[in-house]
């Protein structure tokens, strides 16, 4: 009998601690990350006809190379769909590393951070600890995270960028033993930290604090990770429509996001997409990879 099974899992706003999820650094030093996973979904379906042919197809929300963890996504909807994922915290932690090592095997040097806000959805703050991940304990007051959805504006910049090849540049360079990049990693490293402690007690001072913190260490990086954006951005942070922001992902393109002042968002929207940037409308996603068959 045929046989159809849909999976989908969102994608994520990374928050603070990007780049600190990825190896060999886990391993020096321990990475640590906060983000929230959102209501823009990858999807994947598997069909297996009355002849026993599989057919494996995705489509995503967003586009792929956005800087939302779509590979990531795409691979753990995929893969829940395949394996027949459990439905507990340790079925979908299963899946987010059986979807890491796939990517793994295709050459890919990222972290695990995308996979486990895709598997578990909601708020999350991990522990990279060499090959380990350590979910702690997340659970924000709403009224943060009612500000956020106020307050934050996403943005695609519509700017193509390569993950990986990013990627490669940055790890190179820490391979080689480059202090500012590591000087750069421990600054987003820490400012995960302090993020996670505002956004856990609705400290939005410290929410600014963590961004304009992990802006500086992507700039001790590389500077061009955020040069796309600078000429758009810039204005806004001199004006104080922006009290912070964030690229999305490794940056070099792709999503942004933006945290307005009070009363400011519609001042922020007008200038980006003015610059010919499109509008991300998001809300938390609570559910993580879903699977259903039939």
């Amino acid at each position: 009998m045929a046989r159809r099974v849909v999976a989908k899992a969102p994608v994520r706003l990374d928050f603070a601690g990007g780049w600190t999820d990825v190896s060999p650094y886990t391993h020096d030093f321990g990475g640590e990350v906060v983000n929230l996973a959102i209501d823009k979904y990858a999807h994947a379906t598997l069909e297996v006809d009355d002849e026993g042919i599989l057919s494996v197809s995705y489509t995503c929300d967003v586009p792929i190379g956005s800087g939302l963890g779509t590979t990531g996504a795409i691979n753990v909807a995929l893969l829940a769909a395949i394996t027949a994922m459990e439905e507990s915290e340790q079925g979908r932690k299963a899946v987010a590393e059986q979807a890491f090592q796939f990517e793994s095997l295709l050459g890919n040097r990222g972290g695990r951070q995308d996979q486990m806000a895709a598997s578990l959805g909601g708020w999350n703050h991990l522990m990279f600890i060499g090959d380990d991940v350590e979910t702690m304990p997340m659970d924000p007051l709403t009224s943060a995270t009612k500000w956020l959805q106020r307050q934050l504006v996403v943005v695609d910049s519509r700017i193509p960028h390569v993950s990986g090849d990013l990627h490669s540049g940055i790890w190179s360079r820490y391979d080689a033993g480059d202090s500012q990049v590591k000087d750069g990693l421990m600054a987003i490293r820490m400012a995960a930290r302090t993020m996670a402690n505002g956004i856990q007690n609705d400290r939005r001072d410290q929410v600014v604090e963590a961004l304009n913190e992990v802006c500086r260490g992507v700039d001790l990086l590389d500077v061009g990770l955020h040069d796309p954006f600078r000429v758009v951005i810039d204005p806004l942070l001199e004006s104080k429509a922006v009290l912070g922001w964030k690229a999305l992902g490794a940056g070099g393109g792709g999503c942004a996001m933006l945290l307005c002042n009070l009363n400011t968002r519609k001042q922020v929207e007008a200038a980006c997409e003015d610059a010919g940037w499109r509008l991300v409308e998001w809300s938390p996603d609570t559910e993580g990879v879903q699977v259903s068959a039939s």
